[in-house]
């Protein structure tokens, strides 16, 4: 088990190659290079962010902390909702009502495209503004360098670290899947009493999904599975470290952590895709400009 308390965690700037004001405290990551990679971080935008209507090869996770998460005509995300983006499916304009807190999950999934680290991405944005500018979330090439014009911005840095066009996966779901947990009731959780949580889906035949998980003062909650958890409210002692709000936690495939509530606790658990027999894909690695 990984730990990470997010009041630990300085924000830095990001998405340098969307629109606005983004900043992000990354909390954990996966094993860059394979089909399983990830990133999960706590972003934070402000009322001038935007980004166009795009496409990813990778699946996300978004959970809503603080503020309106706005994207067109896929619906509004509040407080205390849940959405599912897959992969191959187009979703925004996106844009923020103010100030916005989102716990993003973003991770390689059933197509096998794998996921860009943030060491990769911000090479690739490095080397790519050496051969023209990034503008409201675009990519657009100098007039006197060969290629595509216009290109969606992390296309067009993943193109560049793999060396490759990019084939988007075609979408196992047409559009972004939001969820609003308040509407959920409360199931016990066999074998664990004190326990309850609501589960808010699984998704592909890979079987990622999220659930939201409540456990009383004193009781035990055992986590397992590879998956990654952040504690909306309460505290305790997950395994030999305390945890408080915003404490995030990684687990392997196959790891079993105990989680003592001190004080009454709920957490959202993303359960990361089983992506058994997966061809794992190797990127070629730009190198950021000195």
């Amino acid at each position: 088990m990984k730990i990470v308390h997010a009041e630990t965690v300085v924000w830095k700037r990001g998405l340098q190659h969307r629109g606005g004001s983004f900043l992000y405290r990354h909390l954990l990551n996966g094993e860059p290079g394979t089909p399983g990679n990830f990133q999960f971080n706590i972003g934070q935008l402000e009322g001038d962010f935007s980004s166009p209507r795009h496409r990813h090869n990778f699946d996300q996770f978004r959970f809503q902390l603080e503020g309106t998460m706005n994207f067109d005509r896929n619906g509004k995300m509040a407080v205390g909702s849940f959405g599912y983006f897959p992969e191959g499916a187009a979703y925004g304009p996106q844009s923020s009502d103010g100030r916005s807190t989102t716990a993003v999950l973003q991770f390689g999934s059933a197509s096998g495209s794998g996921y860009l680290s943030r060491e990769e991405v911000y090479a690739g944005t490095e080397e790519l503004r050496k051969y023209g500018t990034f503008e409201g979330g675009v990519f657009r090439r100098n007039d006197d360098v060969e290629g595509r014009r216009n290109t969606d911005g992390y296309q067009a840095i993943w193109e560049h670290v793999h060396g490759e066009r990019m084939e988007y996966p075609k979408p196992r779901y047409r559009d972004p899947i939001m969820v609003d947990p308040s509407n959920y009731e409360w199931l016990p959780v066999a074998g664990m009493p004190g326990v309850t949580h609501k589960p808010l889906g699984m998704f592909t035949e890979r079987q990622c999904g999220a659930e939201i998980v409540n456990f009383k003062r004193g009781t035990i909650y055992r986590a397992e599975g590879r998956s990654v958890c952040l504690v909306l409210s309460g505290s305790g002692i997950a395994q030999h470290d305390a945890y408080g709000p915003l404490t995030a936690l990684r687990l392997e495939e196959g790891e079993q952590v105990d989680i003592v509530a001190r004080d009454d606790t709920e957490l959202v658990r993303l359960i990361l895709p089983d992506l058994t027999g997966v061809t794992e894909r190797r990127a070629a690695h730009a190198v950021a400009a000195e």
